[in-house]
C-alpha cells in the first residue's frame, strides 16, 4: 500500500508537469486536444485520447516507476486505478464531495479543466491532488459551480475517429 501511494504521488507531480507541457507546447497541444475535443463530459470522455499521448504518459509514469523498483503489481494497480479514475473524473455526475474535493481531484474540478470559460482555459492539471495545482498557481474550483460547456475553442477538431488520430500531423 505505500507503495502505491508513493507511486500516486510521484506520477501525479510527474503527469501534473506533462499535462502542462501538452497545453503550452503547440505540437504536444494538437494531440491533447483529441482528448478535449469532447463538447460533453460523461464516463466515456477520459478515453479519448490520442494513442501516441497514452504511450507518452505511460513512458513517463510506468516506466521509471518500475526502473525505480516498485513492485510490478502496485504499477498494475496504479495503472488499472488511472483507468478507473479517469472514467469516474470525467463522468457526468453532477454532484459535489465536500471536503473531499479539497484532498482528491472529484468530477467538479476536473470539469472545470475541461471548461470552454476563458477561467477554465490552462488550469486543473493535477490527476489525483489538487494541491498541485494550489502549489504551482493553476486551481481553479469556483464553489458549487460548474462549467457551461466543454471542448476546445473554435472547435477545430475533426469528428471521426481516423481524422482525430491524423489531426496532430496536419497543418
Amino acid at each position: 500500500m505505500v507503495q502505491f501511494i508513493a507511486i500516486m504521488l510521484l506520477t501525479d507531480f510527474v503527469q501534473y508537469w506533462l499535462h502542462r507541457a501538452f497545453h503550452r507546447v503547440p505540437a504536444l497541444w494538437r494531440f491533447h486536444a483529441v482528448h478535449h475535443s469532447a463538447r460533453t463530459m460523461d464516463w466515456i470522455a477520459g478515453a479519448r485520447m490520442h494513442f501516441l499521448e497514452i504511450i507518452i504518459l505511460r513512458a513517463a509514469t510506468a516506466t521509471p516507476a518500475l526502473v525505480i523498483g516498485f513492485d510490478e503489481s502496485a504499477i498494475q494497480a496504479y495503472v488499472l486505478l488511472v483507468y478507473v479514475y479517469s472514467t469516474f473524473i470525467h463522468g457526468n455526475i453532477g454532484t459535489n464531495f465536500g471536503f473531499l474535493e479539497k484532498v482528491l481531484v472529484f468530477p467538479r474540478f476536473h470539469h472545470w479543466h475541461h471548461g470552454i470559460e476563458d477561467d477554465a482555459v490552462d488550469v486543473n492539471f493535477a490527476i489525483h491532488f489538487p494541491f498541485l495545482d494550489k502549489l504551482f498557481g493553476t486551481y481553479h474550483l469556483p464553489d458549487g459551480q460548474w462549467p457551461n460547456g466543454y471542448g476546445v475553442q473554435g472547435h477545430p477538431v475533426p469528428k471521426g475517429y481516423w481524422k482525430q488520430i491524423l489531426y496532430p500531423f496536419q497543418r
